[in-house]
């Protein structure tokens, strides 16, 4: 059995991809207005995340599906440890805690890996694949809007271990497809990744107040005004996108 699911997950999160990119935090930065408190808040935050995410893929990476998804030059942990160690100093691991949000977000990882632990696909899927086909735009964002010294601060957009992002992810859908599984199981990782949209998605709105404390209720109101309702500036054909990450 097969349902190619790298295209089932794409279909099936496009909703759940377009309200991520119409975040309000998300059109900020495609703007160029990256705020430093806010931004090392969120990197905080994905710390925890993937640290619980990876760690899980690792614990179960002899699982017979799993296995073929076992990607560690992927993994973000030690790339946002170098950016938090920028952001907040050498002792940052006594100066970050997970949000409320966060917390949510690593209980459903443990959860799954638990009671279902194929459903840590939809987690894998919706960050890694962003991660990849944005990095470097963003980086550039990040690098402008921060002021940024150069290779400085911007270490979660690197893959030094992927010479060749694009066809990576050929690699990683192909991984994807290659999972023999059925309608039922197909059905529930869709599900997994919407919500996994989500939980990123709430991430964002929990770090706008810093931003706009920043910036402004008035400025922050103009930059997300005209998206709000309408398409994302981020062109859709770039693909599946998520959180901070387009993917194409």
């Amino acid at each position: 059995m097969s349902g190619k699911l790298a295209t089932r997950l794409r279909e099936g999160t496009k909703k759940s991809h377009s309200l991520a990119e119409n975040a309000d935090f998300i059109q900020c930065f495609l703007k160029g207005v990256v705020e430093r408190t806010s931004y090392r808040q969120l990197l905080g935050n994905f710390h925890f995340v993937y640290s619980a995410l990876e760690d899980q893929l690792t614990q179960h990476q002899n699982h017979p599906l799993l296995s073929q998804l076992y990607f560690p030059a992927l993994y973000r942990q030690q790339s946002l440890a170098t950016d938090l160690s920028y952001y907040w100093g050498p002792q940052w691991q006594t100066s970050i805690t997970p949000s409320s949000a966060t917390q949510h977000y690593i209980d459903r990882i443990h959860e799954v890996a638990i009671a279902d632990p194929i459903l840590l696909v939809a987690h894998s899927y919706t960050r890694y694949l962003g991660d990849l086909s944005g990095g470097q735009l963003l980086k550039k964002l990040a690098q402008r809007g921060m002021n940024l010294p150069q290779g400085q601060g911007t270490a979660f957009y690197e893959f030094e271990d992927i010479q060749n992002p694009k066809t990576f992810k050929v690699t990683y859908r192909q991984s994807l497809d290659n999972l023999l599984l059925d309608e039922s199981t197909i059905t529930h990782i869709v599900d997994e990744a919407n919500l996994a949209f989500k939980l990123n998605m709430e991430l964002f709105k929990e770090v706008e107040g810093n931003l706009i404390q920043a910036i402004g209720q008035m400025i922050f109101s103009h930059l997300t005004r005209s998206r709000r309702n309408g398409q994302s500036q981020w062109s859709t054909d770039l693909g599946e996108t998520t959180a901070l990450q387009p993917q194409d």
